[in-house]
Parts: structure tokens; sequence; C-alpha cells
């Protein structure tokens, strides 16, 4: 369960009971899946609840409503204020965030006049995904950067994730890795990719991906740690039996996988860069010290 009867919700200026919250059935959002959302993660740390990347998350929310033309005018500033005393009045410090810009009533095919912001929160002490996943390359495809506005976090454009994530299970996988409309990987049904390989890291470019908040601290912890990392198109072939391979984002974090279409990658997770920069990631959160991990590297190399 995501809420009980003590869970409290923000709601366009009101902090509400999450059971007594109601929406309007006519609203855009619900008839045609025209809303943008984040999803963000809070964590306990040695100095109080530290939201992780909140400005970053709350700018793209707000990017998103612009490229969807979706009127909108909180600051990224007042929304991480209002979700701080959110947190505190659900007294959760391991969370995840929802903020959710919902629009008004409108059949139409056309911009909303007016809309709604909603900040949802619930205990979440662990990813959604488990390590050392098995996947498989999906049958659907990333939707065309032509048709829609893949940079945007939008409601609407999780019915391919769904679709895919589901495929997958069905066939006995774990997830979905789907490509674009060229045959090159782009990302799985909710999170970014990176594979390794002679020591070097490699994950899609921009451009049918949502670039991730997450992808971009792995890039921060590569830069620090000294691992060589590029972002070019590739076919699932190429990755294929590389030597690690892991997904990542907010709710995932670092996610293992174990093989793509049953072919499993070579190395050891543990013996793996993929690892070290997993383990980065956690004290990165936690906001501890990950210096360290670039001397092992050093020793190691």
């Amino acid at each position: 369960m995501y809420y009980n009867e003590k869970s409290i919700l923000y709601y366009d200026g009101d902090f509400l009971e999450a059971t007594k919250a109601t929406t309007d059935l006519y609203g855009q959002s619900l008839h045609y899946g025209y809303a943008v959302f984040e999803g963000i993660k809070s964590y306990k740390t040695e100095k109080g609840t530290k939201i992780f990347k909140a400005k970053e998350h709350y700018d793209r929310l707000k990017r998103s409503a612009e490229l969807m033309m979706i009127p909108f005018d909180y600051t990224s500033e007042e929304m991480i204020e209002i979700t701080y005393n959110l947190l505190e009045v659900n007294g959760l410090s391991d969370a995840y965030i929802r903020p959710l810009v919902i629009c008004s009533p409108n059949m139409s095919l056309s911009k909303s006049q007016k809309s709604s912001l909603v900040i949802e929160v619930w205990n979440w002490n662990n990813g959604y995904l488990a390590n050392n996943m098995r996947i498989m390359t999906s049958s659907f495809e990333r939707p065309n950067p032509k048709a829609f506005r893949v940079e945007a976090k939008v409601s609407g454009h999780y019915v391919n994730s769904i679709l895919a994530c589901q495929e997958a299970k069905d066939k006995g996988f774990d997830e979905a890795l789907l490509l674009d409309a060229d045959g090159n990987v782009a990302e799985s049904s909710g999170a970014n990719v990176f594979f390794e390989k002679n020591s070097k890291l490699y994950t899609p470019p921009v451009g049918s991906i949502l670039p991730g908040i997450t992808r971009a601290t792995v890039f921060e912890i590569c830069d620090l740690l000294g691992i060589s990392y590029e972002e070019k198109l590739f076919k699932p072939e190429e990755m294929r039996g590389a030597d690690a391979g892991f997904f990542c984002g907010t709710a995932a974090e670092i996610v293992a996988l174990e093989s793509l279409d049953q072919v499993s990658f070579q190395m050891s997770w543990e013996s793996s860069l993929s690892a070290q920069i997993q383990k980065a990631y956690r004290h990165i959160v936690l906001e501890e010290d990950y210096t360290y991990l670039k001397s092992q590297l050093q020793c190691a190399n």
C-alpha cells in the first residue's frame, strides 16, 4: 500500500488526508494521459532527511510542463520546501516522492488552461528492482522522438513502459530493454542503461531516451573515479556478453544485470567497475565520503 488513513498529501496549497483527496473525473490528464510527473527519493542521512538532487528533479518537472504546454507557476524552491514539510508531517525519511501536475477538465485536443500540483510521499527504503536482473530485448520500441517530447516525463508515455515490462515478465524475464526506431538500444521500461567492456562504460546518447538524473550522477562518479565512459549508439548485439551491465534510475538506483536475452555478462559483478559505481552512488545519496574508492581502483589497476 502506498498510503493509509494516516497518510497526508499536498494538493494545490493544502495538506490533505490521502484517503479523502479527490480529483475531477473529467480531467484531461485522466482521459488523455496529459500530465507530467517526477520520481524523487529522500534518504535518512547523518545530517537528517535529505532529498537527493531535489532542485534538478523539480527543474525537470517545470521543464516537462513547459514542453507539454501545461501552465505551471510553482518555483522549484517552493516545491522543495513543500516536500520537506510533507515528509515531516508523514514522519518519513527514506521515502519515494511523486509530484504530479494534472490538468483541468477539457475534452478537446488543445492545451490545458489550468493545472494542479499534487505531491505524494510513501515509505521506500530499497529500489523497485533487484540486482542480477535477467532482461530481454523488447518487441516494443521507445516512442519516436518526432512524435513525442521524449525528454519530458509525461504520464501517457508510460503506457509504452507497462507494455514492455509486462511482456518481459510474461516471458519469464525480470525487465525489458527497449530499442529506438532504428534498432539501437534506448533504455529499459523505466531506467537508463549502461554496459561495461574493457574497463569502459557505454550508454545511449540523448535523442530517444529520457536523460535521467541518476544517469547524470553516474557521469559525475565516473569523472571523480577516473572511469572512462562514452555516449554512443549501439545495437543489442554489442551489449550481449559484455563484461557487465546495469540499469540506473531514481527508484532503481544502480541495478546489476545478469544477462541480456539469456546471454550472461562475463565478469562477476563485484569485480566490475560498475559495482564500484553502485557503491559510490549509495555513498552519495547518504552524503558519505566515497573518494576512497578512487584509491581502491588505482590499486586494482
